[in-house]
């Protein structure tokens, strides 16, 4: 398989490995935290992902002019160690106290966004230096995007399968585990290839180090429309699974294997990741096609049609029984389009764009990302009173699937070099 090319050159093997154990460490944070917050919160806990949201769209707004003057792979070490570092303070704290403190939560939230807004950026910038075959760059896409695609399918189901007799806690302590195991293979890939480094100018002011990653992503048509719409596909998204799904899962009484909401809660974002990483597989295969914009837009669709679906799943009538697979189905087809869009913008910014302007324009991407998020959260618990929850989930699906179609009426054709 294409896909799997990249691997036979042992840094990409080293980075897909480490990537891949923090992606799953990820996962089992992310949907113990959600699950936690929703128990405690309820339709407010959307404030605390809004607080991760902000954090991530002031520091990718902020932290670019010291970022992208430091080598990308001490960047990504301090963000994997930072990160570990305090989530052993807060399952130390929490284990004293026997409950997770409020102070701890919010610090957990704040320093993983902080790392995240960090790493990805580096990440994103190293990757067409760390390629020896740029016609490789499709593929490793895939192949590094196949990280989150797998954490999804094995994250949640190792919750369904821990969280009998795992104490919550340590789900946090798996977490920093898996930081470490990243930063010591990124450690390592510095040792076996180092990385040159293509600084912006020197003389370059804060507000200009913001500006650059907005104005390389806007100069081209494709990746501009991406820039404004993925405000509006990625806060739709969280609302809908992270929120929608564990609410009305809770609301209806459903039922996994395991008996608890969180077990079936889990089998649902594992649906997910199953389809997502069987998307990966394909896309990943794939080049660049001339029209980019065909597939992508596809992808847009199908996510907004999935979500549709899970919104008339928690509300139609049906026995029991049937609720759960139907909310898999439903789960499992969104998941389709991840890759179609998600492989195909990360290779356009790294063909497109300049070395020095990948960091920022990825930044730039984050923040409207992550303000989408923000403004999604805050909106959530009054469009969950006004609309209900199945109707909420329902209009984050059509709002997904009209950008989606908007993207394909007035971009779908246009013409890129293949990569």
């Amino acid at each position: 398989m294409r896909l799997l090319r990249p691997l036979r050159d042992v840094p990409i093997a080293l980075l897909w490995g480490g990537l891949a154990t923090s992606a799953v460490g990820d996962q089992l944070y992310a949907v113990a935290l959600s699950w936690i917050a929703v128990a405690v919160f309820g339709t407010a806990a959307g404030y605390l992902t809004a607080l991760q949201a902000a954090t991530i769209l002031l520091l990718a707004l902020g932290s670019g002019h010291w970022a992208d003057r430091r080598p990308h792979r001490s960047v990504m070490i301090a963000a994997d160690l930072g990160r570990a570092a305090v989530l052993l303070v807060v399952v130390t704290a929490w284990l004293a106290v026997g409950h997770p403190p409020a102070w701890g939560l919010v610090l957990a939230v704040l320093v993983l966004a902080a790392g995240q807004a960090l790493f990805r950026p580096a990440l994103q910038a190293s990757l067409p230096v760390l390629v020896a075959d740029r016609t490789l760059l499709p593929a490793t896409n895939g192949l590094l995007d196949s990280t989150d695609r797998i954490a999804r399918l094995l994250g949640p189901s190792l919750v369904a399968l821990l969280a009998g007799f795992l104490p919550v806690a340590h789900f946090l302590t798996l977490d920093a585990a898996t930081f470490v195991a990243s930063a010591a293979a990124i450690a390592l890939i510095g040792r076996l290839r180092p990385l040159p480094h293509a600084a912006p100018d020197l003389g370059e002011t804060i507000g200009a180090a913001i500006v650059r990653g907005f104005r390389a992503m806007r100069q081209h048509a494709l990746l501009g429309y991406v820039l404004g719409s993925t405000c509006v596909i990625n806060g739709a998204w969280y609302v809908a699974m992270f929120l929608g799904v564990p609410l009305a899962i809770e609301h209806l009484g459903v039922r996994g294997p395991g008996g608890s909401g969180l077990s079936a809660y889990g089998l649902v974002i594992s649906a997910y990741g199953c389809t997502n990483l069987l998307g990966t597989l394909v896309v990943g295969n794939l080049r660049l096609p001339m029209r980019p914009g065909l597939r992508m837009f596809s992808g847009n669709m199908t996510v907004g049609v999935g979500i549709l679906l899970l919104g008339a799943t928690m509300a139609l009538p049906m026995p029991a029984a049937a609720r759960l697979p139907g909310l898999m189905a439903a789960s499992g087809l969104a998941a389709i389009g991840g890759p179609m869009s998600d492989i195909t913008i990360a290779t356009l910014r790294q063909t497109l764009l300049a070395s020095a302007d990948m960091a920022a324009a990825m930044r730039a991407y984050m923040v409207m990302n992550n303000f989408g998020l923000l403004v999604g959260m805050l909106l959530a618990p009054g469009l969950f009173r006004g609309a209900g929850i199945s109707g909420t989930v329902a209009l984050c699906g059509a709002a997904i699937l009209f950008t989606g179609m908007t993207g394909m009426l007035r971009h779908g054709d246009v013409r890129v070099a293949p990569a």
